[in-house]
């Protein structure tokens, strides 16, 4: 999952609108961000594969530093104890990064370890299983997180439109047709693992820089009115 993580993200921001963006948002993807890092120097291991979809075109061979139960719980907590002086601020923020995990169950081929090196995997694979429907269920699922998180917003006086039309564009973006894994993934190794985790780990940052923005814009725009 890529941009239902940050729709996740959203429908927290809409419930504690309360709470800072960053822990939320970028919270949302902080375990890709560890993946990519990890994969770009060498430590976890993708597999490039032009067969899978939807977006993807990676095996995720091993991913088990922080896509397992275990490390997933290890680091919502991390990322919580960055927000300590606010203990609610943390236990959101934590709450956020875990439900990364929660949220990537049902996409997973499988690759989802109970622990490091375990050999019980966690993953219904509906990648594997629908492949290009598997990105149409994203959206589906995006959708209705997106139509909640608007709903609060408006409720609260603050209209997240130009939110919603930048999600729309990362599920655009990647899609089977456009994704830049595809281009990624046909590069000879080390040089397509290293770019994977370059463009995992940007992917989620940039994102959430413009979300960031976006949110600081719309509240501006709440208080004009």
């Amino acid at each position: 999952m890529y941009f239902g993580h940050f729709a996740v993200g959203m429908a927290i921001k809409a419930k504690y609108q309360d709470v800072p963006l960053l822990p939320i948002i970028l919270g949302a993807g902080f375990l890709d961000v560890i993946n990519g890092i990890l994969v770009a120097i060498g430590i976890e291991k993708v597999t490039p594969n032009l067969l899978a979809l939807p977006y993807l075109y990676f095996d995720l061979t091993f991913i088990d530093w922080d896509h397992s139960l275990l490390m997933a719980i290890v680091w919502s907590f991390v990322w919580g104890a960055f927000f300590l002086k606010d203990k609610r601020i943390a236990a959101v923020a934590a709450l956020s990064c875990f439900l990364h995990f929660v949220a990537d169950i049902p996409m997973h081929n499988a690759d989802l370890a109970l622990y490091p090196y375990a050999e019980q995997y966690l993953g219904f694979g509906l990648w594997g299983k629908w492949g290009i429907w598997s990105w149409i269920f994203e959206i589906i699922f995006s959708a209705i997180l997106l139509a909640y998180a608007y709903r609060q917003h408006l409720q609260a006086h603050e209209n997240i439109k130009w939110q919603l039309g930048f999600i729309g564009l990362l599920a655009l973006q990647m899609s089977p047709w456009t994704s830049p894994m595809k281009q990624v993934a046909m590069l000879s190794e080390p040089y397509a693992s290293i770019f994977h985790g370059i463009l995992v780990t940007v992917g989620f940052i940039v994102p959430t820089i413009i979300l960031a923005w976006l949110y600081k814009r719309s509240a501006r725009l709440r208080k004009c009115n």
